[in-house]
């Protein structure tokens, strides 16, 4: 009798970098003389999904720092929710601007 080889389940070992999770990026609100308040605590709420709260203490964040975090997501959800922000913002003339940053792991 030769060598009988079993056909056995493979297992795949994949290689770490593979495995790693997508960068993330923090959304930034920048600060300017013209948008309301209350328009960047809507925006916190409706696009970011913020609760009245949290939305008010990060646009106090904008206000006071000049900036504030709305959330951190992966590159190409970040990118959406800006687009949806300078939309809204366009269409209520308003100059509200957001910024994308690579959060540093």
């Amino acid at each position: 009798m030769g060598n009988k080889t079993s056909v056995k389940e493979k297992t795949f070992i994949r290689d770490k970098e593979e495995l790693k999770e997508p960068p993330l990026y923090k959304v930034l609100l920048h600060n300017d003389d013209y948008t309301t308040m209350d328009f960047v605590v809507m925006i916190l709420e409706t696009v970011f999904k913020k609760d009245k709260g949290e939305a008010i203490r990060i646009m106090l964040n904008v206000h006071h720092q000049g900036l504030g975090i709305a959330g951190v997501y992966t590159r190409e959800i970040g990118e959406t929710k800006i687009a949806v922000v300078h939309g809204l913002a366009r269409k209520q003339q308003f100059p509200l601007r957001c910024s994308l940053e690579k959060l540093e792991t």
